[in-house]
């Protein structure tokens, strides 16, 4: 547990560590790879919620830990959404943010990411973003 002398910040920062955690143990990754971690998990964020509409990116990033929420609105511009595009030009966007080779390549990394987010939101909340997304798209969500 972080102590940063704010309970409310310490609960926050556990959060998303474990989130990332869940990340690296999902890839065999000691904690020692947290920065890899952080970046794949950016790397899947910023082009789902770009993909979704509006009012389906912000209920899917209201159910995230506080500062994985941070992450995921970093740069976002609502206006522009959502973005159409391929399952091909949605992973050579998420390969462009991923500076690091990872075994399985970018559809592992897509597919593990998405996995871990997924025991971090209700179920609930899962499905409607299947929902939401191309049936093509979808058939990657767990």
């Amino acid at each position: 547990m972080v102590d940063t002398g704010f309970s409310s910040f310490d609960t926050m920062v556990d959060k998303a560590n474990r989130l990332l955690k869940d990340i690296e143990e999902a890839f065999g990754w000691p904690k020692e790879r947290r920065k890899q971690s952080y970046a794949a998990l950016r790397a899947v964020l910023h082009p789902l919620r770009d993909r979704l509409p509006v009012e389906t990116a912000v209920q899917f990033g209201a159910q995230m830990p506080a500062l994985i929420r941070g992450i995921y609105y970093d740069g976002w511009k609502p206006a522009d959404s959502p973005v159409k595009m391929s399952n091909e030009e949605f992973f050579a966007r998420v390969r462009s943010e991923f500076p690091y080779a990872v075994q399985g390549g970018t559809d592992q990394l897509v597919r593990t990411v998405l996995k871990t987010l997924a025991l971090h939101v209700s179920a609930g909340e899962w499905e409607h973003l299947k929902s939401r997304v191309p049936n093509s798209f979808a058939a990657l969500l767990p």
